[in-house]
């Protein structure tokens, strides 16, 4: 389990919402497109504002959600409600895709923003480095146009306490024709259907430079002058804990729109899997790759795919509402 030394304000590491470790040149904000209940915004929220982020924007898919009111009285935090008329005056319309309105939104932020770097995030993902995310940044070089952050998918955790995103466990993503025998190991007879070797996505998410001409936001990576940018790398010391199937049943409430509108339907095979599997049929796939036993994960532990974090979000609520901000 990582350890990570407490800010002056009692925040439990060094980007915590005092941490002194700031330069103008570092600071960094967050833009997310959200749709949650308020306690997943808030522990979205807590956390990375105790990691340094200057400023977080998040954009309400739905505009008339009631915990827009309650958010945006939180300082350091934009709400912006996506009405029609924020539509029109953004882009011309309301895409029709979520993923569309997620990238749209975060090339809002990002031109309109005077932060020298903006990370794109889901409410599910939590940024976790091992030294203050200002430190990386400085230490970047002038010409690389973002970070990267490698995906490491939240793993069930019977029994667990309740801390909103709960899980302690976080699996690496497995691409590439190397990591076979890897995937084996983490999903058995499953593994064919998950070539990257995630569930979710392998990409990662980024923290981009803004202020670059013709650099434009996705979801997972950029575009610049109308060509993918690639080449950069994962960050060293910078994690995205993804907390995309911890919960089994809320899986199972999301499984129809992930297959059919969501990141199932670009992995063929899986949907066909999920699609003709009964009940009983998925259950069995997410204990497999969601709930493996502890035999798998000592074997996945010793293989280096394997990592232990405690966020202690609910705790890290209580310190933004009580003595951060």
């Amino acid at each position: 389990m990582s350890t990570r030394p407490a800010g002056p304000c009692g925040g439990p590491g060094p980007g915590s919402c005092c941490w002194p470790w700031r330069s103008r040149l570092s600071e960094w904000g967050v833009v997310a497109t959200v749709k949650a209940p308020q306690p997943q915004l808030l522990a979205f929220v807590a956390h990375h504002l105790e990691l340094g982020a200057a400023r977080i924007w998040l954009c309400f898919d739905d505009p008339a959600d009631p915990a827009a009111e309650a958010l945006e009285r939180l300082p350091r935090v934009t709400v912006l409600r996506c009405t029609l008329p924020y539509w029109r005056e953004t882009c011309g319309r309301r895409p029709e895709k979520h993923q569309n309105r997620q990238s749209r939104n975060a090339q809002h932020i990002y031109a309109a923003t005077d932060l020298p770097w903006l990370a794109h995030l889901d409410v599910d993902e939590f940024l976790l480095p091992d030294r203050p995310i200002a430190a990386l940044l400085a230490a970047a070089p002038p010409d690389q146009p973002m970070l990267r952050a490698a995906p490491w998918e939240a793993l069930h955790e019977p029994g667990e306490p309740d801390d909103i995103f709960t899980a302690r466990q976080f699996r690496a993503a497995l691409p590439g024709t190397s990591d076979q025998a890897a995937r084996d190991v983490a999903f058995g007879r499953y593994a064919p259907l998950l070539p990257e070797g995630v569930l979710s996505h392998a990409a990662g998410k980024c923290l981009f430079r803004t202020g670059l001409a013709g650099f434009e936001p996705r979801l997972h990576g950029a575009f610049r002058f109308g060509a993918r940018v690639v080449g950069v790398p994962f960050q060293p010391g910078l994690a995205l804990l993804h907390f995309h199937a911890q919960d089994p049943l809320a899986w199972r409430e999301r499984l129809d729109f992930r297959l059919a509108r969501g990141a199932y339907q670009y992995n063929p095979a899986l949907q066909a899997h999920l699609l003709a599997a009964d009940d009983a049929g998925r259950a069995a796939f997410y204990s497999r790759v969601q709930s493996p036993d502890p035999s798998i994960r000592a074997q996945l532990a010793g293989l280096g795919l394997l990592r232990s974090e405690t966020l202690k979000l609910r705790e890290a609520i209580a310190r933004m509402e009580t003595t951060c901000i």
